[in-house]
């Protein structure tokens, strides 16, 4: 499955460490955004679950969106980076 996921972390130290955990699991698009491809669902639960062991849930919030292969080929991007499956294709 791919997983795309957005945090927005208040404190810097949590921050480190929640980066930490998401780049063991995807790669870093965009400051606070990772791609995380091809993790099973066994993968997803344990990072859910080290995400919510690190953050301050009264604070920080982490959104995953979980997208089908057809909605992925459908992704397009303005700028630098490359489409998730690493396909080298730019809207400008």
């Amino acid at each position: 499955m791919f997983c795309l996921v957005c945090f927005d972390i208040v404190d810097d130290r949590i921050r480190y460490r929640a980066v930490k955990i998401l780049k063991s699991f995807g790669v870093r698009v965009q400051k606070s955004v990772f791609e995380c491809d091809s993790i099973t669902e066994e993968q997803f639960i344990k990072l859910q679950r080290r995400m919510e062991e690190c953050i301050d849930c009264s604070e920080d919030s982490v959104r995953y969106y979980i997208l089908c292969r057809n909605c992925i080929s459908r992704v397009e991007y303005s700028g630098i980076g490359e489409r998730p499956g690493n396909a080298s294709y730019k809207v400008c």
